[in-house]
């Protein structure tokens, strides 16, 4: 059913005297409903003659200059029958006759002066299966499509022209014509295109559009309309091409893989170290993982995170330490459990630094639950610490009894280029000691997380107070630290 109404028919004779098309004239006439766009474009264009022509068998199109002028009904179908009227290289000819009338003869539809030719050339099901023929040769995964397009700034600009064109004349009928009483074109191509799109795909597609237009709306609700008029042609002149596609991307959604992972050196950092431009490591905990990750899932990149971190000379054993990897861009993303097993094999194997366990798919909802309450968790440590003095057994028995002793640390001098100054309350819940010789000992502790060990052995020139060389007062230093145990239940442990 033909969506327009005779209360339409004055704007539609003026939008479609100035070159605009049939499914732009619908947006201006504010059809709402999906159907009409969804028609072939001669369907419409044929449908939209019946509908403006008079009693007479004319199509009546007024324009504010030239004067009004007629069409012949009869001329305008035999172009588009492509019967008799048609030039040598198959455009369209147009020709004056009595009484300032024109006859349009022609075979294809002039470019609409509003969307050029966004809602003609683009919604034809050639360009859709152009678009899906670079979707398929991609070579992604996918049981679902995101559909996002990308519009010129400059149809923002036309699109304004012909409100104040449509406004002004419905002003002359005492109606009014807002901004959102117009269908979005965006809306009006996914209307279109979306059924098109996911019929060649064979999946569903979700709607999503992105705009690059924020600078030219924001300057659009700027401007008063008379200073827009002295800018801007109203309505906008006919464009002589239809406009072109720059680019065609695909592309998929991110990926999440975790686990937890043990470092056994003590010359290797958490993450690539670069200092100056000049990497001082050659590797580091997140490429060792992530490098495998990125050529299993074909990958364009990665972004790591854990729960904490340890220095370059720390190790980390006992259940390893919880990390997260966004894969970014894969093109492979189905796996089975076994197929992730195997992976995590073959991480293990390709080097004696580090090990990896309970490798798996998680969501990126599940990588909050590695950050929740982070400092109200505990990690053990184990540190092999030295006197300036000699020492007894005695001497360092004491600690084993101090329990929850609160601690202030002020930032680490060696952290402070990429920390903020602050005082940090943290607290030491338990220490356990084992008397090694008469300068040395072992000291287990469990703390807050985010307690800097070092600092609170060595006393960082009295920025941590209390501290182990003050609570003893020796001069003490720490030659060796291991992470026994980092206390975050994720993600799940999986079965061997």
């Amino acid at each position: 059913m033909f969506p327009l109404t005779e209360g339409n028919k004055h704007v539609a004779q003026l939008l479609f005297s100035t070159g605009t098309c049939p499914r732009c004239i619908f947006r201006f006439c504010g059809v709402d409903f999906h159907a009409p766009y969804k028609l072939s474009y001669e369907e419409l264009f044929n449908e939209l003659q019946k509908f403006l022509k008079t009693e007479k068998g004319e199509l009546i199109l007024e324009v504010p200059n030239p004067p009004p002028k007629k069409i012949r009904l009869h001329e305008l179908e035999d172009g588009i029958d492509g019967t008799d009227n048609q030039s040598q290289n198959g455009e369209g000819r147009v020709s004056i006759i009595e009484g300032g009338s024109i006859a349009f003869k022609s075979s294809s539809p002039n470019v609409c002066n509003v969307c050029l030719g966004i809602l003609q050339e683009f919604c034809e099901k050639e360009f859709i299966k152009k678009v899906c023929q670079k979707v398929e040769a991609s070579g992604f995964e996918f049981t679902n499509l995101v559909f996002s397009v990308s519009f010129p700034p400059q149809l923002s600009v036309r699109e304004h022209a012909a409100w104040l064109l449509v406004k002004q004349e419905m002003g002359k009928q005492s109606l009014s014509l807002g901004r959102n009483d117009i269908v979005q074109l965006k809306e009006a191509y996914k209307w279109i295109t979306h059924p098109l799109f996911s019929e060649e795909l064979g999946v569903p597609i979700d709607g999503k559009s992105v705009f690059t237009r924020m600078a030219v709306m924001k300057a659009l609700n700027k401007i008063n309309e008379e200073d827009f008029r002295k800018q801007f042609p109203c309505p906008p002149n006919s464009p002589k091409a239809v406009c072109s596609v720059l680019e065609m991307e695909c592309a998929h959604g991110a990926v999440f893989v975790a686990g937890r992972y043990n470092k056994y050196s003590r010359n290797l950092p958490q993450t690539p170290w670069i200092i100056d431009g000049e990497r001082k490591l050659e590797s580091s905990v997140e490429e060792l993982i992530s490098d495998h990750l990125l050529t299993v899932f074909k990958a364009e990149s990665f972004n790591f995170s854990s729960s904490g971190r340890e220095d370059v000379d720390v190790r980390t054993l006992g259940n390893g330490r919880p990390f997260a990897i966004e894969l970014v861009n894969p093109h492979r993303v189905h796996f089975t459990s076994q197929e992730i097993k195997e992976l995590q094999q073959k991480i293990n194997s390709s080097s004696n630094k580090i090990q990896v366990r309970d490798l798996q798919l998680v969501t990126r909802e599940a990588i909050g639950h590695m950050k929740e309450g982070e400092e109200e968790k505990t990690k053990t440590y184990s540190a092999l610490i030295w006197t300036n003095k000699a020492i007894r057994k005695e001497d360092i028995e004491f600690l084993n009894d101090m329990k929850d002793l609160k601690i202030d640390q002020k930032t680490p001098l060696r952290v402070l280029h990429r920390r903020p100054l602050a005082v940090r309350n943290r607290i030491i819940h338990s220490m356990e000691t084992c008397y090694v010789d008469e300068h040395h000992f072992r000291l287990q502790l469990k703390t807050q997380a985010g307690t800097y060990i070092k600092e609170f052995v060595h006393g960082d020139f009295g920025r941590t107070k209390p501290n182990i060389g003050s609570l003893m007062n020796v001069t003490a230093d720490i030659l060796e630290l291991d992470v026994e145990s980092v206390d975050v239940d994720w993600p799940p442990a999986l079965d061997d």
